[in-house]
């Protein structure tokens, strides 16, 4: 995999009537708001807590550890880019400490906006925060839902380890694999030929 090249995916503008979304509170945290990345209308919606860090200090845009891990591992399995919209269920970044149960509370409007538009075919929770927030049940993990799809809201779902988790237990990496594995074995079978 040496040869492996990771990609900034273009970012989908948020909703002109969003941008200054103050209702969770986290505008005054100063971080942008991120609707998006990738595919806007691909199949397998991603989500994830909240937007990492996207510029590095000079302001150039990079590639965080985040998406290094998630694009390396749908590379393995032969996921395409195109195949993929990253979304999140902060869509800005929390700089400091906050109410994190009633704004991801209030935030997960913003997601139930984007699945009625999108409709994707899958869904992948990545980590616990992602998990809880999508199946609405503060007690469910990723360990529990991983390795299989589950009919949540009509919307064929998964879960797997968050990236920054498994960047740092590498142990986690055969699992994360395993878990994109069987998201892509799903969805290539599906996937009309061109």
């Amino acid at each position: 995999m040496a040869d492996f090249c990771f990609s900034l995916w273009p970012e989908e503008p948020t909703p002109e009537k969003l941008i200054n979304c103050s209702e969770c509170g986290l505008i005054k945290h100063g971080s942008r708001m991120v609707w998006g990345e990738g595919n806007p209308e691909a199949p397998i919606l991603v989500l994830l807590d909240n937007p990492g860090a996207r510029e590095d200090r000079e302001n150039k845009p990079f590639v965080c550890g985040t998406r290094q891990t998630l694009q390396k591992a749908a590379d393995q399995v032969g996921l395409k880019a195109d195949d993929l919209y990253v979304t999140y269920v902060l869509k800005r970044r929390p700089t400091r400490a906050y109410d994190k149960e009633q704004t991801r509370h209030i935030c997960m409007n913003h997601l139930k906006q984007q699945l009625e538009s999108k409709q994707p075919q899958y869904i992948v929770c990545l980590g616990n925060i992602a998990v809880q927030s999508f199946f609405q049940d503060p007690e469910t993990d990723v360990k529990s839902l991983r390795g299989k799809f589950h009919n949540f809201q009509g919307y064929q779902t998964t879960a797997a380890y968050h990236p920054l988790a498994v960047r740092r237990r590498p142990n986690l990496w055969p699992l994360f694999l395993e878990d994109w594995r069987l998201v892509a074995e799903h969805y290539l079978k599906q996937r009309p030929l061109n």
